[in-house]
């Protein structure tokens, strides 16, 4: 089983002989190896029976850094930086040579952030390469928000897991690329549509209309099933949905409100005050809880569509999907 603490040397050595290390983040826990090192990115790729053609982030400390691998960074991308790095959001840009094709499933450009944990960026800091870091979960399942989540699902696999405590966004970046005038969200995430376009203007932000089939995403969380648990999602009227099925079955999902009906224990409230920064935060942790309980259905309600509402709804939607 892997190694699980603090230490972020021990973590950077393991990284350094191109092992693997789970890292905390301020959206998920991401499964790390040098993104320079084709055989390490290909163990994450093994270590999470993720598909090969499934475009992996990569993770920097500095801007400075992001420079060395990537050929321009365009005037509104540094914008964006300057505002919401470290942070979650993550950009499509043209890679240099120096990125390896497995990272980009064979793509032009890579995905680059900087994330907002001391931890991660103190472990940045140490390495002349940057961190290739997927969610540190098997593919396709609820993504980590605790290093007890890492250890429980691929503890056998990794080499150590740096333990930041729990996730405070809870939902991956958001990821963006530039085409045109356009700045095109390509996955909701923990930067809200409304954030970047008090940076860019409303009318130079698009949303990228099609979900990827299950054969080549632009880039990581488009594909339609995505972050699903093992038992099935509804999402829709709570409500009618609970006069649908019998009460012994079903564990719910709401923003704020319980349903005397179904046990207690079996409803999960993301924000008793109706936040959705709060809500984000707990989704994935409810999803966990509720899978491992002794239903066949988890219910949900979608979430208001402003904020990070339209991200949680996304993630549902996800989670709801029908797997091929």
């Amino acid at each position: 089983m892997a190694k699980i603490g603090k230490d972020v040397g021990q973590a950077a050595e393991y990284l350094r002989q191109g092992g693997l290390a789970a890292i905390p983040t301020e959206t998920v826990y991401g499964l790390a190896g040098n993104a320079f090192d084709p055989s390490a990115v290909a163990k994450i790729f093994a270590a999470k029976n993720r598909p090969s053609f499934n475009p992996l982030i990569t993770h920097a400390h500095d801007l400075q850094q992001v420079e060395a691998y990537v050929q321009d960074i365009p005037e509104r991308a540094i914008k964006l930086s300057q505002k919401f790095w470290p942070g979650p959001l993550t950009m499509l840009l043209l890679k240099k040579d120096i990125i390896p094709d497995i990272v980009t499933a064979g793509s032009d450009t890579v995905a680059v952030r900087i994330p907002n944990h001391p931890l991660s960026l103190k472990l940045l800091a140490q390495l002349d390469f940057p961190l290739a870091a997927p969610s540190a979960n098997p593919f396709g399942y609820i993504s980590p928000t605790r290093a007890a989540h890492v250890e429980e699902q691929l503890g056998h696999k990794i080499d150590y897991i740096l333990d930041g405590g729990p996730c405070q966004v809870g939902i991956e970046s958001t990821i963006i690329g530039f085409e045109g005038q356009k700045v095109v969200i390509y996955r909701l995430g923990g930067i809200s549509i409304e954030q970047i376009e008090e940076v860019v203007g409303k009318d130079n932000v698009s949303l990228y209309a099609k979900i990827a089939d299950q054969g080549r995403p632009r880039t990581s969380g488009m594909l339609k099933s995505h972050y699903a648990p093992g038992k099935k999602v509804i999402v829709g009227d709570i409500s009618k949905l609970i006069s649908q099925y019998s009460s012994h079955e079903i564990g719910l999902i709401t923003l704020k409100d319980y349903y005397p009906q179904i046990s207690q224990d079996r409803q999960m409230a993301l924000s008793v005050s109706g936040d959705l920064n709060e809500a984000a935060q707990n989704l994935f942790s409810a999803l966990r809880a509720l899978d491992k309980l002794p239903v066949k259905y988890i219910l949900s309600e979608n979430m208001p569509e402003y904020g990070l509402g339209k991200a949680i709804n996304d993630r549902l939607a996800r989670a709801a999907a029908e797997k091929d």
